[in-house]
């Protein structure tokens, strides 16, 4: 059953995201497109999916750091946060063809990881995005973990990025996305998950607060995952 389930879900996201990316075109000049892209919601309620949110966003905040397990991650976001913001994601997924254009479209910072020059592209990209007043959302962790009860150690890239541009930071904990929807194999084992809000705070420069971020982020999400998966 959590194949076909899968397997529905996969197809939703499919036939939906290529509708999503022909009113980005559309509108992409009107902030970006951020309008069609709040379409993703649509993927919770014909997938019978749940979301649970607790906290609630602030918009002042102009770095989101999230934990990642799934695709499912983008659509939380995309779905429920009210503003413009951009993501930073591997260059190889905006050249996919076709669906790459979700990403090129809106303008989404696009991390070439293998190039020397990566950082001093995403700083100077990145202060463009602020500019713009659009937050920017970063996976610390860099790349999907296994969603269980381990996050991957974080990366350096939003520390660096908090600290040049002294940005308020907001951690968003994601659970049990992976155990909605996951790709390898295709299958939906559970139709809930948690979105975690937590307190934004601009951190100070030279202390261990990208450490104790993690930690905190980290005792958070074992505590939901085990209320979801007693």
């Amino acid at each position: 059953m959590s194949r076909i389930r899968g397997i529905y879900a996969t197809i939703l996201i499919a036939i939906g995201l290529a509708i999503i990316m022909f009113f980005i075109f559309l509108t992409k000049n009107k902030n970006n497109a951020r309008n069609a892209r709040k379409g993703c919601v649509t993927w919770f309620f014909l997938g019978g999916y749940k979301l649970e949110k607790i906290g609630d966003f602030d918009t002042s905040a102009t770095l989101i750091i999230m934990n990642h397990q799934s695709l499912t991650d983008i659509l939380c976001l995309e779905a429920y946060h009210p503003q413009n913001i951009c993501w930073v994601a591997k260059k190889q997924l905006g050249e996919i063809p076709f669906y790459g254009y979700a990403l090129r479209g809106p303008e989404m910072i696009l991390l070439d990881r293998e190039d020397k020059r990566g950082l001093s592209f995403l700083l100077k990209t990145a202060e463009e995005k602020i500019k713009q007043k659009r937050p920017i959302v970063i996976f610390p962790e860099g790349t999907r973990s296994k969603g269980l009860e381990d996050f991957l150690p974080f990366k350096v890239g939003a520390k660096i990025l908090a600290e040049r541009f002294n940005l308020k930071v907001q951690p968003i904990v994601l659970v049990n996305t992976k155990k909605m929807y996951h790709t390898s194999p295709f299958e939906s084992q559970s139709s809930n998950a948690r979105m975690i809000i937590m307190d934004a705070f601009t951190p100070e420069a030279g202390s261990n607060w990208y450490e104790e971020i993690q930690k905190s982020m980290h005792e958070v999400y074992l505590k939901h995952y085990k209320e979801l998966n007693p």
